[in-house]
């Protein structure tokens, strides 16, 4: 009895043995046939440029309160050509000005626990003034000032412009070309290091775009797209991977 169970137990070991034996064969028949010749190398590349927005946007509300709809009326429609010929009279072309229609607002009386009451006050009109300009230094000054306007009397309220770079598509490709670059020159360095050299580029993706305020360190996944600042760096990247000759 003990002497079957020695040789099940016998062969069971030859059976692992040459188990192992064979696994160790065909992953290293494997290994040889798929490192020769597929080792590659993937590299990130990156490229920024410093860019000055070229085009601007600014908007203010302009707007007039009274106790009846027809005075507030009467203010806004004396207001805006003033503030239409304030925007002339500092360079603005008239066609760079849009001015939107009238929104209006009923006032009504609060009771003591701060819910509206049916109660008429007066009436609050609006309307919205907007440049569209390449002349971004100039409207960046005139957004910062145009509060001056409420010492004649126009209640104005200066919006921050947003400011946006219009030749974007070119820069794009420009600047893709330019990590592309980067990305080559980095998986060189690499290879060279080994003593190999790098081959056809076996996969290639493209990050997000990040345009920053310039000197930003900030960085989305999802990308960034900046309206705030006039001077602005533009970040691209790359993914590539290159086979090793």
């Amino acid at each position: 009895m003990n002497g079957e169970k020695n040789g099940n137990l016998m062969n069971a070991g030859v059976a692992l043995a040459i188990g192992l034996v064979m696994s160790s064969i065909i992953f290293g028949w494997f290994y040889s046939k798929t490192k020769k010749g597929d080792e590659a190398i993937a590299v990130t590349g990156s490229a920024r440029k410093r860019i000055k927005s070229d085009l601007v946007v600014w908007s203010a509300g302009v707007s007039s309160e009274a106790l009846q709809l027809a005075e507030a009326y009467r203010q806004t429609t004396e207001s805006i050509p003033r503030v239409k010929q304030y925007l002339i009279s500092k360079g603005v072309a008239e066609n760079q000005i849009t001015i939107s229609s009238i929104s209006t607002t009923t006032l009504k009386k609060h009771d003591e626990d701060g819910s509206e009451t049916s109660e008429i006050t007066g009436y609050l009109l609006r309307q919205q003034v907007e440049v569209r300009s390449n002349d971004v230094d100039k409207i960046a000054q005139i957004a910062r000032e145009a509060t001056e306007l409420i010492n004649q009397g126009i209640l104005i309220e200066s919006n921050s412009p947003q400011y946006f770079y219009t030749q974007l598509g070119g820069l794009k490709i420009e600047m893709l070309g330019e990590a592309a670059k980067d990305a080559k020159t980095r998986a060189e360095r690499i290879a060279d290091s080994t003593g190999n050299k790098i081959g056809a580029v076996r996969s290639a993706r493209m990050g997000v775009m990040q345009i920053t305020a310039a000197d930003s360190t900030e960085v989305s996944d999802a990308g960034i797209s900046d309206t705030s600042s006039i001077d602005k760096d533009v970040t691209a990247v790359v993914n590539i991977s290159f086979a090793v000759n």
